[in-house]
């Protein structure tokens, strides 16, 4: 079952057991699906799906940090509870080791320098992709650089 037809069934069954939380949720993830298919003009891949998730993460990521400047603890955990909800329809998100070993295969035999950066990133995140996990990308860029410089 693709990731929007998981996201329409998930979310009559959320309204079925009144989850007024992870319906809303579901919700909005659903709009942004469809605003993206509307874009593209084609039904979305899960590739495809699965960026518009990671964009919305970030999004809810920025909203987090600007709600607790501002004192609003309850927006913030409103907006982490929704973070919850979208990582469940992701792949597994890599630990540090894994992306350790990551970056090793992707650049053995190669010889990138400290001013490589981009084509090593580049290496790396392909090879994350086609491993079937996700990495956070600040995260990959620090390890990447650790390992370059």
């Amino acid at each position: 079952m693709s990731l929007v037809h998981q996201i329409d069934h998930d979310m009559i069954a959320a309204m079925k057991a009144h989850d007024t939380e992870r319906t809303s949720t579901l919700r909005m993830v659903k709009a942004a699906l469809k605003n993206r298919e509307i874009e593209k003009r084609e039904a979305l891949t899960d590739a495809e799906a699965q960026q518009v998730f990671a964009t919305m993460i970030k999004q809810r990521r920025e909203s987090i940090e600007q709600f607790q400047k501002g004192n609003r603890p309850e927006l913030a955990a409103k907006e982490a509870r929704e973070i919850v909800v979208i990582e469940s329809y992701l792949p597994k998100t890599a630990s540090d080791d894994e992306m350790q070993k990551l970056i090793d295969q992707a650049l053995a035999g190669q010889t990138f320098g400290p001013r490589d950066m981009g084509p090593a990133m580049k290496a790396v995140q392909a090879l994350v992709q086609a491993s079937g996990l996700r990495a956070d990308g600040r995260r990959l860029s620090e390890l990447v650089k650790a390992r370059l410089g």
